[in-house]
């Protein structure tokens, strides 16, 4: 039997890219969203990738969810906790519900689907959690206080979670992107991207979907099993922890 592998917002974007290369690696591969059934459709029918519709911010839809997985393709040897949104504001005009949107998904997300695999990993002894932070996670970001908090919040979560699983045979890492060639960031202004955000680049391009997915499919394999606690930085060079 394959291995499984279950990847939030894994329908569309750079979570698209990792559910893609995952199958490639001969994984079994569940794809979460929330919102866009048209996306998830086409993603399914593209790739014949499963898809499953919830709420990572609710601890009752993941542990739902996850069970409705496992029944299906079976016991979830690799979780990439993916999903993540956006409510960017200055801090002088960010209302409560911005930060706790941001925060709930993007971190405490994190928990609620984490906490629902963590049981039966460590009952068989082999796991792979692998969290998509962000580079503002590392150094911050103008009108991303609630962003850039959830994700350094992730990497505080790598780092304490990989200890408590090394003896379990469960690794825990994370993956920092800079700016890629997504949906999101195309929709910028050409002329924002080329004056304002490539200069910022060392390598003076955007990264694409695939390099941030070839690395979670190498930490999600077998000879990544002495690596844990770690933060792989794909950023061009724009930030180096």
């Amino acid at each position: 039997m394959p291995r499984v592998a279950l990847v939030t917002g894994g329908s569309r974007g750079i979570g698209a890219a990792i559910s893609k290369a995952l199958k490639a690696e001969g994984f079994g591969v569940a794809a979460t969203y929330a919102g866009n059934d048209d996306a998830a459709r086409a993603f399914t029918e593209e790739t014949g990738i499963k898809t499953f519709k919830w709420d990572v911010a609710s601890y009752e839809d993941c542990a739902k969810g996850i069970a409705q997985v496992e029944a299906e393709l079976g016991p979830i040897d690799v979780l990439v906790n993916n999903a993540g949104i956006t409510r960017d504001k200055p801090f002088h005009k960010m209302a409560p519900e911005d930060w706790n949107a941001v925060i709930n998904t993007n971190l405490t997300g994190l928990f609620n689907m984490t906490h629902n695999v963590w049981g039966g990993m460590r009952e068989r002894k082999f796991g792979r959690v692998i969290n998509i932070s962000s580079i503002n996670g590392q150094k911050g970001q103008f009108a991303q206080a609630n962003y850039s908090a959830a994700k350094a919040g992730d990497l505080g979560f790598t780092k304490a979670l990989a200890q408590e699983g090394a003896r379990a045979g469960i690794t825990v890492n994370a993956v920092c992107p800079g700016y890629i060639a997504t949906e999101m960031v195309m929709a910028v202004p050409e002329k924002v991207r080329n004056d304002v955000i490539l200069p910022q680049i060392p390598v003076g391009r955007l990264g694409e979907p695939e390099e941030i997915a070839r690395c979670v499919a190498f930490l999600a394999s077998d000879d990544a099993g002495f690596i844990t606690g770690s933060t792989i930085s794909a950023n061009g060079g724009q930030y180096m922890a």
